[in-house]
């Protein structure tokens, strides 16, 4: 508990309250009129009492790393704070009142439970929205069309499947981090927006090629710029392609197959893919499959036809418990998408592959597959939301390509000390398993602080 005397300092104006154990804060606290900075992240709050408001003269408000649940629509009577802080908590939520925050310039709510994006329609001076590592599964003209002063926006780690023509509203922006979501395409006028980084990896795409991505930035704004033209022809393509589509056809995405080189057949709830998917791509050129969202329990044996081509396929959302010899044998593959499956063991047969990304979250894995550590290309390994229970760091750090590996909501119980030896890593996530060092605090800090922090742990 905070001593009941603070209330009597009315010319406060900054209280520092971080790495505490505080449950809840007094009455009488929303005296301290002249309170300009409040800092009570990294305690044990659940609620923030409605009585906050009256704190007018509050800049900047760090709420983040307790267990709060909800804001109070209160909170909108905070006329002068441009800082809000509410990462790392438990919220389902905005209030929408939120969005009156005239003043607001930084609002950070990431690692929360949001499935969906609030709006801002009175926020004209909001800078920074930062909502990664939520759940949120849409976003829309309407969460986009009032954000026009917005400079950054990160929306990494979420369930967002597409991104929406309007995203060209926010022509101020300069940072865009989409990574680890499920997006499979980009619409080409995002080309139009001056950003200085955009953050794609982690996502299913099937649109732009894997080599134009790693690249960087400007070479993805460039590619979408010359699509913008190409796209009208696409269109006319579109109808010429459905007019001469044999009728037994019919299910087979004939456009994506001519103009996106994609063999699409997926949440189509099936248990096969049938051969007319296959025969359809005869004669043409292939590099993506996607058979995302079925009911397969083993990969398509004729899958091995389009060996010399294919370089991305998505097997994501289906029902595999094992990975058959045909998959081993796509000579030309980089990146592959198993996530949501049954999966708790990889073949060594795969270390043939020049795998460059492989997502593996959501399945059953117990420890990092084996064979992983003896792909020498890999550059990106996501095994989020598993069992895995250890790593090898030794063999970790062979891997000198590697650059992001994703361990967050796993078993480990110890993170060992050596990887911080993986100094290629520049995103290591470990966030929800049991560990209890590093903690918290340092994991927010960033994979660098991270690894130096395991570094320094080393036993001399």
């Amino acid at each position: 508990m905070l001593p009941e005397e603070i209330i009597n300092l009315r010319n406060l104006k900054g209280l520092y309250l971080q790495h505490n154990e505080l449950t809840c804060i007094p009455e009488g606290f929303e005296q301290l009129f002249n309170l300009e900075d409040l800092d009570l992240s990294n305690n044990h709050l659940t609620t923030v009492p409605a009585s906050f408001s009256s704190l007018s003269s509050l800049v900047r408000l760090n709420l983040s790393s307790n267990q709060l649940k909800s804001l109070p629509a209160e909170i909108s009577g905070l006329k002068r704070l441009k800082h809000l802080d509410c990462n790392s908590n438990l919220l389902e939520t905005i209030p929408s009142e939120l969005a009156a925050m005239e003043s607001l310039e930084l609002l950070y709510l990431r690692r929360n439970k949001l499935r969906f994006l609030p709006e801002f329609p009175s926020c004209k001076l909001l800078k920074e929205l930062h909502v990664g590592e939520n759940q949120i599964e849409m976003l829309g003209a309407e969460h986009l069309k009032h954000l026009s002063s917005i400079i950054v926006l990160d929306l990494r780690d979420n369930k967002l499947k597409s991104v929406p023509d309007e995203i060209t509203f926010l022509q101020s922006l300069e940072r865009l981090d989409l990574s680890n979501n499920d997006i499979s395409s980009l619409p080409y006028s995002l080309g139009k927006l001056h950003l200085k980084f955009l953050a794609l990896e982690g996502n299913p795409m099937r649109t732009i090629r894997r080599d134009i991505i790693n690249k960087g930035t400007q070479e993805v704004l460039k590619y979408l710029r010359s699509k913008i033209k190409e796209d009208e022809a696409s269109q006319r393509d579109f109808v010429t392609d459905t007019a001469m589509t044999l009728p037994s056809e019919s299910r087979v995405n004939m456009h994506a197959i001519i103009t996106l080189k994609i063999l699409d057949y997926s949440d189509k709830q099936t248990t096969l893919i049938p051969d007319e998917v296959f025969d359809a791509a005869k004669s043409n050129i292939i590099t993506s499959i996607n058979f995302s969202k079925n009911l397969l329990c083993e990969i398509p044996k004729r899958i091995v036809e389009l060996k010399e081509m294919v370089s991305d396929v998505n097997l994501s959302f289906n029902k595999l418990s094992f990975i058959s010899l045909e998959l081993c044998m796509l000579q030309k593959l980089t990146v592959l998408d198993l996530r949501n499956n049954f999966l708790s063991s990889l073949p060594e047969e795969m270390e043939s592959l020049r795998l460059q990304t492989i997502n593996l979250s959501f399945n059953r894995f117990k420890i990092l597959p084996e064979v992983l550590y003896c792909i020498a290309t890999l550059e990106t390994i996501l095994i989020s939301n598993n069992q895995v229970g250890s790593v090898d760091p030794a063999k970790l750090k062979t891997m000198e390509n590697l650059i992001t590996l994703d361990l967050q909501n796993n078993d480990l119980l110890q993170i060992p000390p050596e990887l911080g030896h993986c100094v290629n890593l520049r995103t290591l996530l470990l966030d929800g398993n049991p560990f209890r060092v590093p903690r918290a605090a340092i994991l927010m800090k960033g994979t660098a602080a991270v690894l130096e922090y395991l570094r320094d742990r080393i036993p001399t």
